[in-house]
């Protein structure tokens, strides 16, 4: 009997091995189909001479996740499902033309996570040392896209990308949400034997509980960013580093602790910055930069129309100008796009009321 049991076992798994490589066939034949109709729709774009910002369309790709997740019913969670198809789209993109994006580097960032987790695998990434840089590539023409961090749960905005906001003609296209785990790392040896961390300053805070109770006796030396770290603590016995898992195998390094930030939730939020405009996609979000006159309620007159015609506020943040002593501006989220009637006209009264006024960008908001 139980000869018999495991042939019918052995048998009932042949059957749904034949069902998978029958749907492996199907699946690849429908992708092979999708990629022809991509690279059909870069022969008409070409053939009409569209700009070449636009072979990409954020709120496209926006609508066509929010519809993947919608369908899923399982067994698959949605972040599988939006990381299959992501990488499909992103392929199927690089035959209408490959995107060149730059990120926050070196190599093993979590800005180029964040970069691949929007655009997929399938883009020319290049790590580049600054924020400052990024923003100048990405508006000198030399890439398509740029990625750069802007607020982390834990630790609050990064004020070095809002300040760039500033002087720079770029839009926001996108943003991206990541959830940040950091891992301690080192050549090899013992938490205990560890006498310097390495990260970025950002990391560091985000860990500094784990920090204090398990390495009280280490120096904490700020880098500009952990795969820098990561690059010091693997030419150096006694050091370590704090960052991302994938970090660890680019240079060789092993994980001493894992998930060690304070906060489990530990999340930050990246922007996609470009030369477009995005069109509505749904479900928006619109960044502003505003600054009101030096008198008394003025704030308060700047904002208001806002509430008056239903715009929900999701963050503000103030700045210095750089204009004069005591002289702020303000970086205010909205939901909504520029374009849909209630925002319009909230911007439009916003505009009259203010003494700077700038759309910095509508786009999708993130979709996971």
């Amino acid at each position: 009997m139980g000869e018999e049991r495991e042939a019918a076992r052995e048998a009932e798994i042949g059957r749904i091995r034949e069902e998978i490589d029958r749907l492996d066939e199907q699946i690849q034949a429908l992708i092979t189909r999708r990629a022809e109709c991509a690279r059909r729709i870069a022969e008409i774009k070409k053939e009409a001479g569209d700009a070449e910002a636009f072979f990409y369309r954020p709120e496209r790709e926006a609508q066509i996740l929010r519809r993947v997740l919608e369908r899923n019913r399982g067994p698959l969670s949605d972040e599988e499902m939006a990381r299959l198809f992501r990488e499909i789209m992103s392929a199927c993109l690089a035959l209408e033309q490959p995107l060149n994006v730059a990120f926050l580097g070196p190599e093993g960032t979590f800005t180029q996570l964040a970069a691949f987790k929007h655009f997929g695998h399938s883009i020319r990434s290049r790590p580049l040392p600054t924020i400052d840089e990024v923003f100048r590539e990405v508006e000198a023409g030399s890439v398509h896209y740029g990625v750069v961090p802007v607020e982390n749960s834990t630790e609050g905005m990064v004020s070095h990308t809002l300040d760039r906001f500033l002087n720079s003609p770029l839009y926001i296209c996108g943003e991206v949400e990541l959830r940040v785990h950091h891992y301690l790392m080192a050549v090899g040896g013992r938490i205990e034997d560890i006498r310097r961390v390495y990260s970025h300053r950002q990391s560091l805070a985000q860990c500094r509980e784990w920090l204090d109770a398990h390495l009280p006796q280490a120096e904490r030396i700020a880098v500009e960013s952990n795969a820098e770290a990561a690059r010091r603590a693997s030419r150096e016995t006694r050091a370590a580093a704090i960052a991302g898992e994938a970090t660890a195998h680019i240079y060789r390094l092993r994980i001493l602790a894992s998930n060690i930030e304070d906060e489990p939730e530990n999340t930050t939020r990246f922007l996609v910055i470009g030369r477009q405009q995005v069109p509505p996609s749904g479900n928006d979000k619109t960044s502003l930069l505003l600054s009101a006159p030096n008198r008394p309620g003025a704030l308060f007159r700047l904002l208001e129309p806002l509430a008056r015609h239903g715009v929900s506020m999701t963050r503000i943040e103030s700045r210095p100008s750089r204009r004069g002593l005591w002289d702020y501006v303000f970086f205010v989220d909205v939901e909504g796009h520029r374009s849909e009637d209630k925002v319009a006209a909230a911007l439009a009264e916003l505009e009259r009321e203010a003494s700077l006024f700038r759309v910095l960008g509508s786009y999708p908001r993130a979709v996971l």
